[in-house]
C-alpha cells in the first residue's frame, strides 16, 4: 500500500533518459511534465520547452552545475516536450 501512496504523490510517467548535449523531443502533443532527474551534476544549462523544437514556449530553465536529484514540476504542455541539453548532462525526464 505505502508504494501506491509514493506512485500518487509523485505521479507514474514514461521514462526518457538523456546522456548527450542535443535537442530531445520527448513528446509531441498534449502532456504533462512531472519531473526531471538530474542523475550526475549538470555539466550544462536544461532548457525545457513546450514545443516540437528548442523554439516553443519555454517551461523552465536548469542552470548549470545544478546538483543531482530529482526537481518536480507537474506541468501541462500544449503543443510537445522538447529538452535542450547545452551538455553532455545524464537526465531521465519523467512524463505523461
Amino acid at each position: 500500500m505505502e508504494d501506491y501512496k509514493e506512485e500518487q504523490k509523485y505521479g507514474v510517467g514514461f521514462p526518457k533518459h538523456i546522456v548527450a548535449a542535443t535537442t530531445t523531443l520527448v513528446k509531441a502533443g498534449v502532456g504533462v511534465l512531472l519531473r526531471i532527474c538530474v542523475n550526475t551534476a549538470a555539466a550544462g544549462t536544461i532548457t525545457i520547452y513546450d514545443g516540437l523544437t528548442a523554439s516553443g514556449t519555454v517551461i523552465g530553465i536548469l542552470e548549470a552545475s545544478v546538483p543531482a536529484g530529482p526537481y518536480n514540476f507537474g506541468v501541462k504542455f500544449n503543443k510537445g516536450l522538447c529538452i535542450v541539453t547545452a551538455a553532455a548532462n545524464d537526465l531521465t525526464i519523467v512524463y505523461e
